[in-house]
C-alpha cells in the first residue's frame, strides 16, 4: 500500500511518520505543501505532527490553505482514508474535514507525557483493535483542547464520531475527546502520537496497531 506523508513547513514528525509506515511494510510517499498529486497514485494519507507555518495565525491554519490540501480534499471525498496526529488533527479540523477546532490547554502550557486512552468507537482504518479499549500514548501540544458548540458535539456523538477520549482531563478537552472521526469515518485524527509508542523500548508499543499490516489488506 501507497501511504501518502504531508509535509508542510514546520512538520517535525514526519520522519517518525515515514518509519511507522515502513515498520507496517508500506510503500511511504512525501506529498510536499505546494505541490498536487494524482488520486491513483496513492491508498493513504497520514498528517503528521509539528509546527506547521510556525503555528502563526492559528494551529493548522495556514496548512490548510496549502495546494495540497485541495488533493487531499478530493481525496477525503472519494472515500479514501486519511489520518492526522496532532498537528495533522489541527489541519484536518482547519480545513473542514474534520469538526470541531482545537485551542490553547487549559493550563497553557505545553504537555509532554504518556497519557491513558479510550477507544469510544472503533474506525475501519486505523487501529482497528476494537478489543483493547484502553492504550497509552504519548502527548506533546501547547494547543489541544478540543472544542465544538453543542448542538453540534450532539449529532458527533450520535453519529459515533468520537474516536478515542482521554482517561482523566489533561488539556480541558470539551469530554476529555483525544480524537474524532468524519461521519464517513474515511478521516480520522488524535492528538497524541502512535508514532511515537511503536515498540517497548520506545515506552510503550501500543501505537504500532493504528496502520494495518500489509499481509492483512
Amino acid at each position: 500500500m501507497k501511504i501518502g506523508v504531508l509535509r508542510f513547513p514546520g512538520t517535525n514528525c514526519d520522519f517518525d511518520i515515514y518509519e511507522m509506515i515502513k515498520a507496517k511494510n508500506h510503500e511511504p510517499i512525501w506529498l510536499w505543501h505546494q505541490d498536487q498529486f494524482q488520486m491513483t497514485d496513492i491508498d493513504q494519507i497520514l498528517v503528521p505532527g509539528g509546527f506547521s507555518y510556525g503555528d502563526y495565525l492559528r494551529c493548522g491554519a495556514l496548512a490548510a490553505k496549502s495546494p495540497v490540501m485541495k488533493s487531499t480534499l478530493e481525496f477525503a471525498k472519494k472515500g479514501k482514508p486519511i489520518l492526522g496526529i496532532c498537528n495533522g488533527f489541527q489541519i484536518l479540523c482547519e480545513s473542514g474535514l474534520l469538526p470541531g477546532v482545537l485551542l490553547r490547554n487549559k493550563n497553557l502550557k505545553f504537555i509532554d507525557k504518556w497519557v491513558s486512552l479510550k477507544l469510544e468507537n472503533s474506525n475501519p482504518y486505523f487501529y482497528t483493535q476494537a478489543h483493547q479499549s484502553k492504550i497509552k500514548l504519548p502527548v506533546a501540544h501547547g494547543e489541544g483542547r478540543y472544542y465544538l458548540p453543542s448542538e453540534e458535539l450532539k449529532r458527533v456523538q450520535d453519529q459515533g464520531q468520537i474516536w478515542f477520549s482521554y482517561e482523566e482531563d489533561i488539556n480541558g478537552s470539551l469530554n476529555q475527546i483525544a480524537g474524532v472521526m468524519s461521519a464517513e469515518k474515511n478521516v480520522a485524527a488524535l492528538m497524541p502520537h502512535p508514532e511515537r509508542a511503536l515498540w517497548e523500548w520506545m515506552g510503550g508499543a501500543d501505537g504500532f496497531s493504528f496502520l494495518a499490516d500489509r499481509g492483512s489488506l
